[in-house]
């Protein structure tokens, strides 16, 4: 049997970055993201967000691909809010998301940055955030 543990910073905004998910039910849906996604086998290891967007810390085995485990996670999600209606309207993740690597000596350092969302975000907006992920990591945005 492979022994693999390969860990993965994931961030996904709401359909146009509507402010959605409010303090009454963020920690409802993140909980929920959290038991379905082990329900379907996927590790995660760290989750929170803002109004806007969720930061995720999974480990990948060696069955999971990035692609289908963001489909996976998103989806059932999105159909729960709306399900419960959790949302005054129709609730949508964005089609994008963000992912990136992140070493061993480096997993404490994406917890404690998740873990401090609200704090972060009273500074700094999700665009300022994803601007500052791009450059850090070294995307290149396509321009029209």
């Amino acid at each position: 049997m492979p022994m693999i543990k390969i860990w993965i910073h994931l961030v996904w905004a709401t359909k146009s970055r509507q402010p959605l998910l409010d303090k009454s039910i963020r920690q409802n849906v993140f909980q929920h993201m959290r038991t379905n996604a082990k329900e379907k086998g996927i590790h995660v290891d760290f989750i929170n967000g803002y109004v806007d967007h969720v930061h995720l810390l999974i480990s990948l085995n060696a069955e999971q691909t990035i692609a289908k485990t963001v489909q996976l996670i998103k989806g059932e999600s999105s159909y729960w809010i709306n399900k419960h209606h959790l949302c005054k309207e129709h609730f949508e993740w964005q089609d994008d998301y963000f992912a990136v690597s992140v070493s061993e000596s480096g997993v404490d350092a994406v917890r404690e940055y998740i873990k401090n969302q609200e704090t972060h975000h009273a500074k700094k907006t999700f665009q300022q955030e994803y601007d500052e992920f791009m450059e850090k990591y070294g995307f290149q945005l396509v321009k029209d």
